[in-house]
């Protein structure tokens, strides 16, 4: 039996989306970033130096929206081009639950 924080926990990696979104095909009324919980330092420092490449500095990359959707798209494995084409409070979403993640108390 599920308990009822296991199911809360789960819940605040469900984004909701109040219009389904269609992506190569394939309709999506919710995202699921429940992959972050298998994201590590290294996933991370890989991410900032991508986004450094690209010419993307910044002091708390953590964040930053690029840095987020760049997280989301390694803890659900869909491309970045997804996420890159969300509409604004979408996105925002994402990046409040990713920011949210990382700082929460161990």
């Amino acid at each position: 039996m599920e308990t009822t924080e296991k199911r809360e926990k789960d819940n605040e990696y469900i984004i909701k989306l109040r219009n389904p979104i269609t992506f190569e095909g394939k309709q999506y009324d919710q995202i699921d970033i429940s992959g972050l919980e298998k994201i590590n330092a290294g996933d991370m420092v890989s991410v900032s130096r991508r986004l450094s490449r690209n010419g993307n500095i910044d002091v708390t990359p953590e964040m930053s929206l690029e840095y987020a959707l760049n997280i989301a798209n390694l803890a659900t494995g869909l491309p970045l081009e997804f996420f890159e084409q969300l509409p604004p409070y979408v996105a925002l979403a994402i990046k409040g639950r990713v920011t949210s993640f990382f700082y929460r108390q161990v």
